[in-house]
């Protein structure tokens, strides 16, 4: 797919998709609970079908309706599922995969899990040996830590782990093992992740706590089923964030976008940064705080980003790295080993993109340092650094990387060609819709 340089100022509204994370937990936790849960402003994504596929085979019905961004889900509470006749696939989804697990562990039936080739790369052992210390028989098919993952009945006991690396999708996975086990269990992380886990449990019903970085849940919870609306979701208007602080003259409003704590991080560094975004209609919704975000082109300078903001920005780093590109200044990223084992190795092609539209970067074991430039439009470029120009990107069909360098596209000189571009059906099927939708 080409693109081309933006012509004008981008100006607009846009209504992001739900949350990918919220999607996905609605469906699960209303499978679990008991009676109907109705789920509006569904993520209607690749991933988070997989999600329902997989809950279907285990005899949960679920009614999708209004272009697929409706959920109905009848709930069959927590020892209501049944053993799936064949392998449940979780597609290109390491948050299926990861989470399930944890369900799965608890089942009084074996049941198998894969994925695609991308997911079948991707580090489960992360969840294997907290599971397996809770008492799960659960292993890897090809003993690489990979799925296909064999989860085969058990008897869990509750467990204090202490997670070696800030994950939401491990949290979550203990945490949901948690509610099938004797005793309870808590999750101690070494900074905070995003906890849309805790507070979904909590609005269903089940009794979790919270203290600093550490997260219990008591076992055997009698969840009800309830309605919720998903609020947009902060990763896919990161994407927009960044287009109308890059592109002079712009100012585009994102309508509610989930703004929780545990997952602003960009709009931190937006500031941090020189940007300006203002807060407007601020509303919540089971705990889930949301904004309308208004976003006006700004002069921006590059900053540090490392430590505990890192678990909070984790997918938005693609999109950060752009921006940063077009930053004055340098931007440092540390600590983010984690994007090595995403999609793709991440931080690897963030740099090698980046490189191929002409920005000088340095890349580290656990991030990278990018030597912006200004090169909008007739701004002013920094002493150092490159413009931006035009390139073949390779997206490795990951979807943060088709979209970030979409962006990049917007200011760069000449056109940009990104391959393997419909990957962004995985998260956001209309993101390039509404991107040509601000230049109209």
């Amino acid at each position: 797919m080409i693109f081309t340089p933006a012509s004008k100022p981008l100006h607009g509204t846009i209504n992001v998709p739900g949350d990918k994370s919220i999607s996905h937990r609605a469906v699960m936790i209303g499978s679990l609970a008991e009676g109907d849960t109705e789920i509006s402003h569904f993520l209607p994504g690749a991933d988070c079908l997989s999600t329902i596929e997989c809950f279907r085979k285990m005899g949960i019905q679920i009614e999708l309706t209004e272009n697929n961004t409706h959920v109905l889900v009848h709930g069959r509470g927590l020892h209501g599922l049944s053993a799936p006749d064949s392998v449940l696939d979780c597609g290109n989804s390491g948050t299926t995969t990861r989470l399930i697990s944890g369900i799965l562990a608890g089942q009084k039936f074996s049941s198998s899990l894969t994925g695609d080739e991308s997911i079948q790369k991707r580090p489960m052992n992360r969840i294997i040996l907290p599971l397996s210390e809770m008492g799960a028989e659960i292993r890897s098919e090809n003993e690489n830590g990979c799925v296909p993952l064999q989860i085969s009945p058990s008897h869990l006991k509750g467990i204090c782990y202490q997670s070696p690396v800030a994950s939401a999708q491990v949290k979550s996975c203990v945490l949901l093992a948690g509610m099938y086990a004797e005793g309870k269990t808590s999750v101690t992380e070494p900074a905070l992740s995003r906890n849309h886990t805790e507070l979904m449990l909590r609005g269903f019903g089940a009794e979790v706590t919270s203290e600093g970085t550490t997260a219990t849940i008591t076992p055997e919870p009698v969840l009800h089923g309830r309605k919720l609306t998903v609020p947009g979701d902060i990763s896919s208007a990161a994407y927009f964030l960044c287009a109308g602080l890059m592109v002079p003259d712009s100012e585009v409003l994102l309508k509610h976008v989930g703004t929780n704590p545990t997952r602003d991080g960009i709009l931190r560094v937006i500031q941090d940064m020189g940007g300006s975004v203002t807060y407007r209609r601020l509303l919540s919704d089971a705990g889930e705080p949301t904004a309308d975000l208004e976003v006006r082109y700004s002069r921006l300078h590059g900053t540090v980003i490392e430590g505990s903001l890192i678990p909070i920005l984790i997918d938005e780093l693609p999109i950060i790295a752009v921006l940063a590109a077009t930053a004055e200044g340098d931007t440092v990223i540390r600590d983010a080993q984690e994007l090595r084992y995403k999609e793709s190795d991440r931080l690897a092609l963030i740099a090698e993109n980046l490189e191929a539209m002409g920005i000088s970067v340095d890349p580290t074991e656990d991030g990278m340092v990018i030597h912006g430039r200004r090169n909008l439009y007739g701004g002013t470029p920094a002493a150092e650094g490159k413009p931006l120009h035009g390139a073949v990107i390779d997206s490795h069909k990951d979807h943060r990387l088709a979209m970030s360098f979409a962006i990049a596209a917007l200011a760069a000189d000449g056109e940009t060609e990104i391959r393997d571009a419909e990957c962004v059906n995985i998260s956001y099927p209309d993101f390039y819709r509404d991107l040509q939708s601000l230049s109209e």
